[in-house]
């Protein structure tokens, strides 16, 4: 089987167990190697396992004669964006996002701030397992340069964008709820400069994360949900671990998941800038699609992974990008998905509109999705899929990424296998929840059929 380091989001594991000391090492080795040497950012999340992880990437960097600018802790955002206007050779950052504590990560940034591609990561992963990085002579080994204070250029970045003096004049309250991840070092401040009330929850960085799970779920933020009725604020903020998605709680305490907040912000943005495209993973609702129409523009649908929707966003010069799970990507700031740049954008509306988000929520159509998973091994995904594939029937069949089927009544489902586990992903939404739930079982139940089929051949 071929080897592989790099998964979806860069390379993750259990601290200690899959990420060892050595890996960590000779992987900064591999990556400094690609980079030749050059000047390289370097960041981390809260985690526990984030500061000694740091030790070893630096070392690894500066043994292959990389420059190393230690920004310290920051979200990953704020990472790319400094890796992005820096003209550096690029950035690695160490996180493992929504992760529970115990696991790590390394992302690869290119000189651009948004993460290496497919290809890149397979030259990483040769010089890797190959042994093949070139370590500097004793006399060209590099350096470590640290620079704590670029978070502020970041936040600047942020306000250009938006009416600071509108939103001075609304007073706003806001609660804030970074899960105890670096999204408290950011978004706070950020709304509090800005001249709104900020009370934060969870807001002490602590690796073990004990206020709640770092994954912002629906279920996840109920503390939030209740703090906004109690604080009477206009809304409420959730980061995850590293801060580059944010799900939105309104003022009577509703969480609502990323699509709504994300057909939003498309909603405003298509209102001042007719026409533009929208880009999106396949499994983004309707909704984004709908929006667009009404405003003459277009949206270009991608493959799962905040990645692909960046490089695509960059490629076609698109301005706007977003997620169903609580990534924003503002490309006029960097088309990266940035919690805090979202947070900032709902600020905006919310103050320009003089509405309250649940107002301007309910102007956005309701579909209602469910989302569940089938285990399935590795070994049979691909002859699941080509079942799928021929059995696959509606209005439209798509191939982006799995199979997505639109049918005739304003419902869609989408399967597809996950790169990382061995499982495939089942994702539906149509107009009523129970037209979703009936849809949801249908497709299960063929698929579990499938899988029985592929294990009997």
């Amino acid at each position: 089987m071929e080897k592989k380091l790099f998964g979806t989001n860069g390379v993750r594991g259990i601290v200690n167990k899959e990420l060892t000391p050595q890996l960590i090492f000779e992987l900064s080795l591999a990556i400094g190697t690609f980079f030749k040497g050059g000047e390289v950012f370097l960041g981390r999340d809260g985690r526990k396992s984030s500061e000694s992880l740091a030790y070893l990437v630096s070392a690894g960097l500066m043994e292959v004669g990389s420059t190393v600018y230690d920004v310290g802790m920051l979200p990953t955002p704020a990472l790319q964006w400094i890796t992005r206007k820096s003209n550096v050779n690029g950035g690695v950052m160490i996180t493992a996002s929504h992760n529970p504590p115990e696991y790590n990560g390394i992302k690869v940034m290119d000189k651009d701030g948004i993460e290496i591609i497919k290809e890149k990561e397979e030259i990483i992963e040769k010089i890797y397992f190959n042994k093949e990085w070139k370590l500097s002579a004793w006399d060209k080994i590099g350096k470590k340069i640290n620079k704590p204070y670029m978070i502020e250029e970041y936040k600047e970045s942020i306000k250009s964008f938006i009416d600071e003096e509108k939103i001075r004049n609304a007073k706003l309250k806001v609660v804030v709820d970074p899960g105890n991840g670096v999204g408290a070092l950011v978004t706070p401040y950020l709304l509090r400069e800005l001249g709104c009330k900020v009370l934060t929850i969870n807001g002490n960085i602590d690796g073990t994360f004990p206020g709640r799970f770092p994954e912002p779920t629906l279920e996840n933020i109920s503390d939030l949900c209740d703090a906004v009725k109690i604080f009477k604020a206009d809304f409420g903020v959730a980061h995850d671990g590293d801060a580059d998605r944010a799900i939105f709680v309104d003022e009577n305490g509703v969480a609502h998941w990323g699509d709504r907040t994300f057909a939003l912000i498309e909603k405003i943005f298509l209102e001042e800038n007719p026409g533009e495209t929208i880009v999106t993973p396949v499994s983004s609702s309707k909704i984004i699609s709908e929006i667009a129409q009404l405003y003459g523009g277009k949206v270009v649908w991608t493959e799962v992974g905040s990645t692909v929707v960046s490089r695509r966003m960059q490629e076609i010069n698109a301005k706007l990008g977003g997620e169903e799970n609580g990534g924003i990507f503002y490309g006029p700031h960097i088309p990266v998905r940035d919690g805090a740049m979202a947070a900032a954008l709902i600020t905006n509306i919310i103050a320009k509109t003089k509405k309250t988000l649940s107002q301007l929520l309910n102007e956005i159509p309701i579909y209602y999705s469910i989302k569940t998973k089938i285990e399935c091994p590795h070994s049979i995904k691909l002859k699941v899929l080509e079942m799928i594939r021929e059995e696959a029937y509606g209005e439209k069949v798509e191939t982006i990424d799995g199979v997505k089927i639109w049918l005739s009544n304003d419902s869609w489902v989408l399967i597809r296998p996950s790169g990382t586990e061995p499982i495939y992903r089942v994702f539906v939404e149509a107009k009523t929840e129970e037209q979703a739930k009936k849809l949801a079982l249908e497709y299960s139940t063929k698929i579990k059929t499938f899988i029985k089929k592929a294990e009997e051949k």
